[in-house]
């Protein structure tokens, strides 16, 4: 995707200095909003190199952001019953990859179409498009980890499916631009987090068993 922004990019640039070679300012102009837009672009799609420091009695946080959500809820499409409910808002400004929090098996994964709510709209974890990752890990202990689009994420990619072998921290999708990441873990979960903490995919510890 990079590869072709800067190609159109640098044929907008050339267009604008063949259609006017005497307007110096507007070239600048361009020329510099094509340089901000590929930066900010970039620094979007980029996929930094991290120490992953696996414990299987930790749960890290899926995605860079900030925790706009803790407490306890009804969760309604796989285990129907009470859990701890931890939502990670994601800035245009995050990276946007997003990765187990936990290792273990992946007993389902499903993919729903929906609304595009902003990010943060108390509806959008079950009306928006979205997908559903229900983990088990080796003690039997299952989380389920759900993918949220927002107003302007409107492509959500992964990469396992129903039977894929995940090791915590590990990369299982992307999200493009402004979006949103909920984990569900059983009550006797100790959090760690709070409302406000800003979390590193892979690094933060959300929670832990006992």
């Amino acid at each position: 995707m990079l590869f072709y922004l800067l190609f159109i990019q640098v044929a907008i640039n050339l267009g604008v200095i063949y259609i006017w070679p005497e307007q110096a300012m507007l070239q600048n102009i361009v020329i510099l909003a094509s340089i901000v837009i590929y930066l900010l672009i970039f620094q979007f799609f980029r996929i930094p190199n991290i120490v992953i420091n696996a414990d299987s009695n930790q749960v890290l946080a899926p995605a860079d952001g900030k925790v706009v959500v803790v407490e306890k809820t009804t969760e309604n499409e796989h285990f129907k019953d009470e859990r701890i409910q931890i939502s990670i808002f994601m800035s245009p400004l995050n990276v946007h990859n997003n990765r187990a929090p936990v290792a273990g098996k992946v007993k389902s994964f499903i993919y729903h179409k929906g609304k595009y709510l902003v990010a943060w709209h108390p509806k959008s974890s079950t009306d928006n498009e979205r997908t559903t990752m229900v983990m088990t890990m080796a003690n039997g202990v299952e989380i389920l980890v759900r993918q949220i689009a927002g107003a302007m994420a409107r492509r959500i990619k992964w990469y396992v499916k129903e039977g894929s072998e995940l090791t915590q921290g590990q990369e299982f999708g992307f999200i493009k631009f402004g979006s949103r990441v909920d984990v569900f873990l059983p009550t006797d979960a100790k959090v760690i987090v709070s409302l406000g903490t800003k979390t590193k995919g892979g690094q933060t510890v959300l929670a832990e068993f006992a």
